[in-house]
């Protein structure tokens, strides 16, 4: 007889993923479906349906989700691997941690790639980009991170979109950490293919991650495709011709993300999200300037989803006991990635509210309090929101 498995008490976490997930997505995953089951072929056109609705393309038949086994990356790795031609060049364009590794995967994959790069807390500069592509015109792809979990910073996806339509290269945006909480207009964006993942802004668990594509771009990508197992093209066309995956799927995590779509639109889909999102972030910014910290990014351009804090300048401060005294109180967050900077990151998404972030905000005056940091008020920007909008 199977023994019952301990209850536990999950911690929260305000990290940019795996988030905090509700306990009807977990239920979600108490069943057993076979791969070619009837029931769960069903499941998959629901997903796939699901994500054209909340990518604002339901019905403009001119786009496709489709769905890959394996975390974001991998998802990421598909689209470079599958679409780029033979002799084909990739500009990146790069502001963190997440851009540059496109670029080291294009490279993996002998694909010739370029790489603009700007300072971690500073929006890429759209002249120059629309000069690289006017100077080199071998280069047939752009690739962008829409928000840079590195800092925080929501990149011009629109702008930057409508410079590569204008030059003829298609375009690639990952939108790993805010496609579900953040608006996105494809058409105006001009997006052949966005990536996430089922464990981010639409609340899953991991397990798989997604492509919305452009379907006239992905036809074109016939012979292209450099790896078998991520092979975009083949995915798509083995979801269509009987609704199912190639290789074994992650069925309990699908199942799961079916409950996560539904909770979204229950809380009035992207735009509910957002609000919330934004609430929590608005709570973050505000009760860590309260307890001293500063951001990394700039107001104008901080997106809400995650927020990059300087370390406080007290020789007291050790990030790893911080981290542990939070931990300890059941909070968890991330360390940095900025190159130029000492932070760490405070994630406003997953099923958390702010309620929870007060929460967050008590146990770090407490750890502040017991490692003997008295840190002084920061002053808010003057007429400056937490965040803005005006570069999705």
């Amino acid at each position: 007889m199977d023994s019952p498995i301990p209850a536990a008490r999950d911690k929260l976490l305000f990290t940019p993923g795996p988030l905090t997930t509700s306990p009807t997505v977990k239920q979600a995953m108490l069943r057993d479906l076979g791969s070619r089951d009837p029931e769960f072929i069903a499941v998959i056109r629901d997903v796939r349906a699901s994500l054209l609705r909340v990518a604002g393309l339901a019905g403009t038949r001119g786009y496709e989700a489709v769905l890959m086994q394996g975390s974001g990356t991998f998802a990421i790795e598909s689209v470079l691997s599958s679409t780029i031609p033979p002799g084909g060049k990739l500009l990146v364009v790069v502001n963190g941690a997440y851009g540059d590794r496109i670029t080291r995967i294009a490279a993996a994959h002998g694909i010739g790639a370029t790489s603009l790069c700007f300072a971690e807390n500073q929006l890429p500069d759209v002249c120059r980009i629309e000069q690289a592509l006017a100077d080199d015109p071998a280069i047939t792809d752009v690739a962008v991170v829409h928000c840079e979990t590195t800092s925080g910073i929501m990149n011009p996806i629109r702008e930057i979109g409508q410079v590569a339509n204008r030059h003829g290269k298609t375009y690639f945006v990952d939108s790993m950490s805010a496609f579900g909480a953040v608006p996105i207009d494809f058409e105006a964006c001009r997006i052949d293919y966005l990536v996430s993942s089922a464990n981010k802004c639409i609340e899953g668990v991991p397990g798989f991650a997604f492509a919305i594509c452009r379907r006239e771009s992905l036809l074109a990508t016939e012979g292209h495709a450099r790896t078998v197992s991520l092979d975009l093209l083949a995915q798509w066309r083995g979801l269509e011709a009987n609704g199912q995956f190639r290789f074994t799927p992650p069925t309990h995590a699908i199942l799961a993300f079916r409950q996560a779509l539904r909770e979204l639109d229950a809380e009035g889909g992207v735009d509910g999200r957002s609000a919330r999102y934004r609430s929590n972030h608005e709570c973050v910014v505000h009760g860590m300037r309260e307890l001293g910290f500063r951001e990394y990014v700039p107001p104008e351009l901080q997106g809400w989803i995650i927020t990059a804090f300087l370390y406080p300048d007290d020789p007291a401060f050790d990030f790893e006991d911080f981290y542990g005294r939070l931990s300890r109180r059941d909070c968890l967050i991330y360390p940095g990635k900025v190159t130029q900077a000492n932070c760490f990151r405070i994630g406003s998404i997953g099923r958390v509210f702010p309620a929870d972030i007060q929460a967050l905000l008590a146990a770090i005056r407490t750890a502040l309090a017991d490692m003997g940091i008295v840190l002084p008020h920061v002053q808010a920007p003057a007429g400056v929101l937490y965040s803005g909008l005006r570069n999705v």
